[in-house]
C-alpha cells in the first residue's frame, strides 16, 4: 500500500536523476510516498542509493530500482527510460535533478569547466528528455527540470553555472512547446534551500536569508513538494518556472 493515503501517484513510474542524496533524495521520498514507483539514478553515490532504495522497498516491496549512469555519456541515456518501462510498465514522470555546482571566476574559466557545468546542468536534461519522450507520450507524462533562481539573476563568481541554469529555464519553455500536447514540462527554481556541501561562510548565509521575504532558509522537502504539485495538482500547467526561494527573487539581491 502507498504510504500516502491519497495514493495520488499509485501506478505511476518516475525517473529521478541525481537521486541518491540531498534534493534528489527528498524528491524520491515525496513521490514514493504518494504511491509512485521510482527509478533512482545515481552516478557515484552507489552506497547512498542502495540505502535509500532498501529503505523504501521495505515499506513497499519492488517499488524502487537503481540505475547507475554517467549522464555526460549520451550513449547511456537511452537505457534510463527503458529501466522504468521494463520494471514498471511505463514512464510517467521524469525529474531532471542531477546538477554540478562550483565557482568559475571569469579569469579562471576553462573549457573543462564549461563542458562539465553545461553538460550536467543543460545538455543531459535535453538529451534525457529526448530519450524519454516516446515513453512519456504514451503515458501523457510530465518532465520537471530543477533549475535555479540564479538562472534568472546571476550568482557572483558562478557565471557558467548561472548560464547553464538560464538554459534550463529556456529548455523548459521550449520543450513545453515542442512536446505538447501529450507531455507537460515545468521547472522548479530553488533559492536558499540547501547550502553547498563544501560549506559557506555563516555571515554570507545570514545575508542571503535576510534577502528573502520569509527571512528563513528553505529545505529540500520544499523543492520536493513543488515537484509533487506539478505531478498531482497541475494538469493544465506547462512551460512554467516555479521559484521556491522564500521570496528571494522578488527582494533585493
Amino acid at each position: 500500500m502507498p504510504t500516502n493515503p491519497d495514493g495520488a501517484l499509485t501506478g505511476k513510474a518516475a525517473l529521478i536523476t541525481g537521486a541518491a542524496r540531498r534534493v534528489g533524495a527528498a524528491i524520491v521520498r515525496k513521490l514514493h510516498a504518494a504511491g509512485a514507483n521510482v527509478v533512482l539514478h545515481y552516478r557515484s553515490s552507489a552506497e547512498a542509493s542502495e540505502a535509500l532504495a532498501r529503505e523504501l522497498n521495505e515499506t513497499r516491496p519492488n517499488s524502487v530500482v537503481l540505475v547507475g549512469a554517467d549522464l555526460l555519456d549520451l550513449s547511456q541515456l537511452q537505457t534510463l527510460p527503458a529501466v522504468a518501462t521494463s520494471n514498471f510498465g511505463s514512464l510517467d514522470i521524469l525529474v531532471n535533478n542531477a546538477s554540478t555546482f562550483y565557482p568559475t571566476p571569469m579569469s579562471d574559466i576553462t573549457e573543462i569547466d564549461w563542458d562539465n557545468l553545461m553538460g550536467t546542468n543543460l545538455k543531459a536534461p535535453l538529451f534525457l528528455s529526448q530519450a524519454a519522450s516516446s515513453a512519456l507520450r504514451i503515458s501523457n507524462g510530465l518532465i520537471v527540470n530543477i533549475a535555479d533562481i540564479h538562472g534568472m539573476r546571476p550568482l557572483s563568481r558562478h557565471p557558467v553555472y548561472s548560464i547553464a541554469k538560464a538554459g534550463v529555464i529556456m529548455l523548459t519553455m521550449s520543450l513545453a512547446r515542442e512536446l505538447g500536447p501529450s507531455i507537460r514540462v515545468n521547472a522548479v527554481a530553488p533559492g536558499p534551500v540547501m547550502w553547498p556541501e563544501d560549506g559557506m561562510d555563516k555571515e554570507l548565509q545570514a545575508k542571503i536569508v535576510d534577502r528573502t521575504a520569509l527571512k528563513r532558509p528553505g529545505s529540500a522537502d520544499d523543492v520536493a513538494r513543488a515537484v509533487l504539485f506539478f505531478a498531482t495538482e497541475a494538469p493544465y500547467v506547462t512551460g512554467q518556472i516555479l521559484a521556491v526561494d522564500g521570496g528571494r527573487s522578488i527582494g533585493g539581491w
